[in-house]
């Protein structure tokens, strides 16, 4: 196979969505932290909702992007939070996976801690193959083409392979 058509993980983020700055999104940081052993960073509401009593600019809540070992780590220990399952309408065209978990303490060596709580939380797994720097650089900045971007279907069988996921219908 031609290395350059290889599936590879481009990065991984965990975000926690809490709704209000203060306590409670302090300790949403604190669980993103012993989780992943990665200092997360706040997000900010970007606009103004009196309905949920957010302002604009606000912070909501709190995210952790993972590279390379340590999003591989976090991608096996969420799966197992969730069995292996995952649903083929949670992949994008693109080839990009996302999915959430209800209660964190569904996660295989997650223990109730009545300090922090419970939280849900989105994880979203990047993925690319070799060669798509091409988008990002500064300098002669291209588009990736068509024949060499991923497809849901090449995501699914990385997935199968190498995370032993099963695909279910509900």
């Amino acid at each position: 196979m031609n290395p350059m058509n290889e599936v590879i993980i481009s990065k991984a983020t965990i975000n926690i969505g809490v709704g209000e700055a203060g306590e409670k999104l302090s300790r949403a940081m604190t669980l993103i932290e012993n989780m992943t052993g990665q200092t997360p960073v706040k997000t900010y509401s970007k606009v103004t909702n009196p309905e949920w009593g957010i302002r604009k600019r606000q912070p909501i809540a709190c995210k952790v992007t993972l590279r390379g070992e340590k999003a591989e780590n976090a991608i096996k220990m969420v799966l197992d939070g969730i069995n292996n399952k995952l649903r083929p309408s949670q992949f994008d065209a693109q080839g990009n996976v996302s999915f959430g978990i209800k209660e964190h303490i569904d996660i295989p060596g997650m223990k109730y801690n009545p300090d922090i709580g419970i939280f849900g939380m989105n994880v979203s797994i990047t993925f690319e193959k070799p060669g798509y720097r091409i988008a990002r650089r500064k300098i002669q900045q291209k588009k990736v083409p068509q024949k060499h971007r991923i497809s849901k279907e090449e995501t699914m069988k990385f997935m199968e392979e190498n995370f032993k996921v099963n695909y279910v219908t509900e």
